[in-house]
């Protein structure tokens, strides 16, 4: 249901809880970010985010710090370097469909030293999206290895386009 909004949402063995929807009137007309009630109060990704469709649902493969002959990106160890060019291999990806950040509604990320780089990541992933837009539900995971030796980071996306 929504009502003047909000969005409510009732669960078998709950009371409906309120959630506030995000926004400015920038994002895409088919998204909404919504971040329930009962949720912790975090920066940088949305709790929960609606797809109105018919759309286009885009899930892009999982992007390292790899360029377009394959090679690791920076000197052995650099983070960043790696980081900022897998978020640039999904901006091509995005680009490629006909869209781009703003459309993003998910995000998985892979860390191999999830302490060490966390604060980094989220510098790095700022860069990228509109800071008037809500930003995308997002998970953050440290694994033991990535399928390239001296990976230190990997992101997969799902975007939801308007249909064409």
């Amino acid at each position: 249901l929504t009502t003047g909004g909000a969005v409510l949402a009732a669960g078998a063995s709950s009371p409906a809880l309120a959630q506030a929807v995000l926004g400015d009137g920038k994002t895409p007309p088919h998204l909404r970010f919504l971040q329930p009630a009962t949720s912790s109060k975090q920066a940088g990704y949305s709790h929960v985010v609606e797809a109105t469709v018919p759309g286009r649902i885009i899930f892009i493969a999982g992007q390292m710090g790899l360029d377009s002959s394959g090679a690791v990106v920076g000197p052995p160890g650099d983070f960043k370097a790696q980081a900022t060019q897998a978020y640039e291999n999904i901006r091509a990806a995005l680009a490629a469909a006909g869209g781009g950040f703003e459309h993003v509604v998910k995000l998985t990320q892979y860390l191999i030293h999830l302490r060490a780089h966390q604060t980094l990541i989220r510098e790095v992933r700022a860069k990228f999206f509109n800071p008037d837009l809500p930003p995308p539900a997002s998970t953050m995971i440290q694994v033991g290895a990535l399928t390239r030796d001296g990976a230190l980071y990997e992101v997969d996306a799902v975007a939801v386009l308007p249909p064409r």
